[in-house]
């Protein structure tokens, strides 16, 4: 057993000494030895709860983190956060706590490791914003740790094919077009969805598990089993010895992320066809490190990236398909030989991103994940643009589509019920730019994704022939020429807020561009006039949110991160 000098862990502060025997009083309530109160406690943090499926296998791994710790020599604290679950947010009010979900695990996370003192931590979570927020409070805190993704949903069979609940949610417009009969969408909704864990294709809860591997947080190939195999709970096992480890070497967090690792990351989002929210999430990851990486990085990055993965929603394969052929091990072996990761960043084994993959081989068997060499397109699957239309910046996801121009006449939404009513009603035509604004950060608040609305317009067989903007979000499942993080947002004044029906929009992804075709003059009259508007959210958490939050290009962030700190939390 190994004798642990804790005059540098924060866990001295509850264990050790005299004046500590009230505090290790408890830990002998809860059944600890003396030995035990004497090693590194590890918080083991998980998202379990009842609302969905990506959550509800976390409290099964944890149990398996948890012998991993002890087995290494750790003592391991278990505790929960919460979680906002999108696919049930989605369409109605409740779409507004998504995005503030992810401070609030953050923040929450690093109220129990401050509270309690632990040493160490274990992370695991599988829904969209849990991801991110539990990766921000690893970076925020910067104790020893490791992330651990829940796995993803298996696919479901409809009809001979594998389908997800995009399947459904599009159903849902065929359904209102006349073209799907009540029975046939009940007989969908109950297949669609086999098993536990995360939506199957590349949307935002399998691109920020693909993250964790690509930018060291994770151990390689943990996040590709799905969630129902028990070969997770080797992973978390295994997750958990390796934070023990991380303890022994002092290794941390920030010496992993380093802005070459955030690049790094914004290349498999690319090279996957991934979520538009990784322009969210990487910039909200790197404030917490005290790195200045925002929304204009990520997307450059990606614009650069071969799209090498065929995978939903604008390709023909789920996450699934990607362990079968061996893993997120194999983009990022792809990418690696092609030259375009940084294949010396530091990782959580304590070896390079480069070592850790130097012995996978690829596979050339399968159509799922594609040679660099054979990339489906030289761009990579999300893109950015800027214009008079959004100075900050927007964001769209290229992967599957044909057409990169749209020019059209804005047809304007002040909500996203507004805009779904007219969608549901076919009250749009082709050639429609369909504008969803005060739904930011601020104006929403929280930001709300709009797949109820995308999916309806491909369920009416019309994602071809119209464009939808947001200062909102699209859920990593929307596809077609959606255009979201439009910023300044319509409730700071944006220029977004002064659209008119009828004005000429012009949108080209190819040279990235978003231009609203008014002349300045008239720009001018319009903002003269415009006046802000009130939320309905006057008191509690999302009143408080959007006091603090910041624009979306640099992350939708809600305090002054790393750069502010004059002190660390892990050497306290």
């Amino acid at each position: 057993m190994t004798k642990w000098d804790k005059s540098r862990l924060p866990s001295r502060h509850t264990t050790v000494g005299p004046d500590r025997a009230p505090h290790r009083s408890y830990y002998y309530a809860m059944g600890l030895t003396e030995a035990e109160i004497e090693q590194p406690f590890v918080g083991v943090a998980t998202c379990w709860n009842e609302a969905a499926p990506c959550n509800i296998d976390l409290a099964r791994q944890a149990q398996s983190v948890k012998v991993g710790v002890k087995e290494a020599g750790g003592t391991p604290r278990e505790f929960t956060t919460i979680t906002v679950t999108d696919g049930i947010a989605m369409g109605h009010q409740g779409m507004k706590s998504s995005l503030a979900s992810r401070e609030a695990i953050a923040d929450t996370v690093e109220l129990t490791m401050r509270g309690h003192c632990y040493d160490a931590m274990v992370c695991l979570a599988g829904c969209d914003k849990s991801l991110p927020g539990m990766m921000m409070a690893m970076l925020r805190l910067n104790v020893p740790s490791v992330f651990m993704y829940g796995g993803s949903i298996l696919p479901g069979k409809y009809q001979g094919r594998d389908v997800t609940v995009v399947d459904v949610f599009e159903a849902v417009g065929q359904h209102a077009a006349g073209n799907m009969s009540d029975a046939e969408l009940h007989a969908l909704e109950c297949v669609a969805c086999p098993s536990s864990g995360s939506c199957g294709g590349q949307f935002t809860a399998n691109t920020m598990a693909t993250v964790s591997e690509a930018i060291g947080l994770a151990l390689p190939g943990s996040a590709g089993t799905p969630a129902p195999y028990e070969e997770r709970d080797r992973w978390a096992l295994e997750s958990g010895k390796a934070v023990m480890d991380l303890v022994r070497r002092n290794l941390r967090p920030r010496d992993i992320v380093t802005r070459k690792a955030l690049e790094n990351a914004a290349v498999v989002v690319g090279a996957t066809g991934g979520s538009t929210n990784a322009g969210l999430h990487l910039p909200a990851m790197a404030h917490e490190a005290g790195i200045d990486f925002t929304m204009d990085d990520v997307v450059n990055i990606m614009r650069r990236t071969p799209y090498i993965g065929d995978l939903k929603p604008g390709g023909k394969y789920v996450a699934y398909d990607v362990y079968k052929i061996g893993g997120i091990p194999v983009i990022i072996k792809a990418l690696l030989d092609a030259g375009l990761l940084h294949g010396d960043c530091i990782t959580v084994t304590g070896k390079t991103l480069a070592e850790n993959h130097a012995d996978v081989v690829f596979p050339t068997d399968q159509d799922v994940i594609y040679p660099v060499s054979k990339a489906l397109s030289p761009t990579g699957g999300v893109v950015g643009l800027k214009g008079n239309l959004a100075p900050d910046g927007a964001i769209v996801k290229i992967a599957g589509m044909k057409t990169l121009r749209f020019e059209g006449r804005a047809l304007c939404f002040d909500s996203e019920e507004a805009a779904f009513q007219a969608v549901d009603q076919r009250a749009y035509k082709a050639g429609d730019v369909l504008i969803i604004r005060y739904e930011g950060p601020k104006g929403g608040p929280g930001m709300r994704e709009m797949l109820s609305t995308t999916a309806a317009i491909y369920g009416q067989g019309m994602g071809e022939q119209v464009a939808l903007i947001t200062d909102g979000r699209f859920s990593g499942a929307t596809r077609g020429f959606c255009i979201g993080h439009v910023g300044p947002e319509a409730a700071v004044g944006g220029p977004i807020a002064l659209l008119q029906d009828g004005d000429r929009i012009v949108i080209d992804a190819e040279k990235g561009t978003i231009d609203m075709l008014v002349e300045e003059a008239e720009i001018a009259r319009r903002r003269a006039a415009w006046q802000p508007r009130r939320t309905d959210y006057n008191a509690g958490a999302l009143w408080k949110y959007a006091q603090l939050v910041g624009p979306a290009h640099l992350g939708a962030v809600t305090h002054p991160g790393a750069k502010a700190e004059t002190h660390v939390y892990a050497d306290q």
